[in-house]
């Protein structure tokens, strides 16, 4: 190919990139994703997992109390056949006053973990724990808030 054809050809893929990561910020989605442990569990034993809420810049979501009894809070749903899942940590959040609100209002923005805990039973069976999360929550920019939304992820480890 000649250098004409790679230069178009990287301006589309640049503007495809680009109106992607546009389309994900303008509908306020943000991306879940954890661990648990060290990726192994014990049987009988307890170990913590960890969840991450990555939040696009110039986002921001509700705390699971924001603050504003008009404000969505963020709920974390775990399940996780044959598990014993502690609740969820929420860490605290950063308080700020938006244009939209007569209210301060405690957010996440950027990385926010949290976690918990799992405790695999000595009766456990098989070889792998799943644990689904599911994030229901709303974002917002500095002007407007988005509708509700959900995310979902499926951490896994192995069990000996």
């Amino acid at each position: 190919m000649n250098n004409k054809i790679l230069g178009k050809l990287f301006f589309c893929l640049a503007l495809l990139f680009g109106a992607f990561v546009f389309e994900a910020h303008a509908q306020g989605n943000v991306d879940l994703s954890g661990s648990i442990g060290s990726g192994k569990l014990q049987r009988g034993k307890t170990a913590t997992a960890t969840i991450v809420m990555d939040i696009p810049n110039g986002l921001h979501v509700n705390t699971n109390r924001p603050g504003n009894q008009y404000s969505i809070p963020l709920k974390i749903r775990l399940t996780g056949a044959g598990l014993k899942l502690g609740a969820v940590t929420y860490p605290r959040g950063t308080v700020k006053k938006f244009s939209f609100s007569e209210d301060q209002l405690s957010v996440y923005e950027g990385r926010t973990t949290f976690r918990f805990t799992v405790n695999v039973p000595a009766s456990f069976k098989g070889s792998t724990a799943k644990i689904h999360v599911e994030a229901a929550y709303q974002s917002c920019t500095d002007e407007v808030c988005y509708r509700p939304r959900s995310g979902e992820v499926t951490l896994s480890a192995a069990v000996k």
